[in-house]
């Protein structure tokens, strides 16, 4: 759990854990708190539905820790419009659970004005309709499926992390730089997994290349030797594993079939890009490559450690930070914490304007005149949203695996995404 300066928490179950927090300074004689900000029944209200169980739970932690350092630092700069800003922790499951639905009723039941999360396109895409018929801002630091830039019912919808139509293009031509000319994909069934397996191929093709096997499997499956035989009797040169937890069970089912990396190299996303030096053997990922979206956190590392020590991993931690900063300053630029309020703002903080870095550089300037034009800068990098609420431009690293199952950075690429 994140730690505090004297933090009001209230616990409560509704399906799934659940808890809601308000990071503020010492209590004064008026109700002040350390002079920073007022706590309120009309603050700011952030809801977060971000996996602490299921197949992506291994992002929750720099997940919960970027929104919980962003909500310090707007209460510490004296909150949004006076008051103190709360946030409500809730769990967002997987697409084989339910919870989301469940943690989007508790959030609206409980008067958030935005939500973070989720981590998962498929899993949003179980609650973006209820917080459209809310008129709640939803803000995600980690969807990266291309449908939501076309969604029919995404006004409300934004995300910090840049669609799959990027990554797609890097992995692709990071694969041909290796000089690899046929590939076999295996992608897991949902809107995450069908979508970047179709950028891959697409971008791979475009640039020369062959995809030779492209394999969409149950993302609860557990036993692979069909998909294993088909890839070996394939002839791929390489292998892109589109996956999230299941790599597991279907990276060990690749080796024993006489497809591991050191034979037929693999190539990792952001759904399964994370430390296995408790997983598996020393050597078994050596030499696995992978992408992953975001700039270097270096900038961010130390005070997310602040607020949990315990990270080891700071995956999508900066975008989650960006995200709530940036529901914060839309709702001080509109002078009301009015979800459609927020939602009409963002766009315009994101964009043009003096370019400031972090909520509280950009806290002061709206501070001086809230009618100011700021121009966001993230942890995460630029962040500039389009009308359907995409970044318009992102950084992408490359990573490689090490003989003890972590990986390095190699390198970061730039680049806008086209219209």
């Amino acid at each position: 759990m994140a730690r505090f300066p004297r933090a009001l928490l209230a616990v409560a179950t509704v399906g799934v854990t659940a808890f809601s927090l308000v990071a503020c300074g010492s209590d004064d004689d008026d109700g002040a708190t350390g002079g920073a900000c007022t706590e309120s029944e009309d603050g700011l209200k952030v809801g977060t539905i971000l996996p602490q169980t299921g197949s992506l739970a291994f992002l929750g932690p720099p997940e919960f820790a970027g929104v919980d350092l962003a909500i310090e630092e707007i209460n510490e700069a004296g909150g949004v419009l006076g008051s103190c800003a709360e946030v409500f922790h809730e769990d967002s499951g997987d697409t084989s659970t339910d919870i989301a639905t469940q943690a989007a009723d508790a959030l609206i039941a409980q008067g958030v004005h935005a939500v973070i999360g989720a981590a998962s396109s498929g899993v949003s895409f179980q609650f973006i309709d209820k917080l459209y018929e809310e008129g709640i801002v939803q803000v995600s630091p980690a969807n990266t499926s291309p449908d939501f830039t076309t969604y029919e019912r995404g006004d409300y919808y934004f995300r910090t992390a840049p669609s799959d139509v990027l990554q797609g293009r890097v992995l692709a031509d990071t694969i041909i730089q290796d000089g690899h000319e046929k590939i076999a994909i295996l992608a897991l069934q949902d809107a995450y997994g069908t979508g970047l397996a179709d950028s891959v191929e697409q971008n791979f093709t475009e640039f020369g290349g062959e995809v030779v096997e492209k394999l969409i499997y149950d993302p609860t499956a557990t036993e692979f030797s069909a998909e294993v035989s088909a890839v070996a009797e394939s002839g791929a040169d390489a292998i892109v594993l589109i996956t999230f937890n299941e790599i597991v069970n279907l990276g060990p089912a690749l080796a024993e079939g006489g497809l591991s990396t050191q034979e037929v190299p693999w190539y990792f996303v952001d759904g399964n890009l994370a430390d296995y030096s408790e997983t598996f053997d020393p050597g078994f990922l050596e030499g696995a490559k992978g992408t992953f979206p975001g700039a270097d956190t270096a900038g961010i590392q130390e005070r997310l450690l602040g607020v949990n020590p315990d990270l080891t991993d700071f995956t999508y931690g900066p975008e989650s930070y960006d995200a709530t900063s940036l529901v914060a300053l839309a709702a001080i630029a509109g002078d009301s914490i009015d979800s459609e309020v927020i939602k009409d703002n963002l766009v315009d903080v994101s964009g043009g304007g003096t370019e400031c870095t972090g909520f509280t550089e950009c806290y002061e300037l709206l501070a001086e005149d809230n009618t100011a034009d700021i121009n966001y800068q993230g942890y995460s990098g630029p962040i500039e949203f389009s009308a359907e609420g995409d970044v318009t431009a992102a950084t992408i690293g490359i990573y490689q695996y090490l003989a003890d199952n972590t990986y390095e950075n190699l390198e970061y690429r730039f680049g806008e995404l086209e219209e």
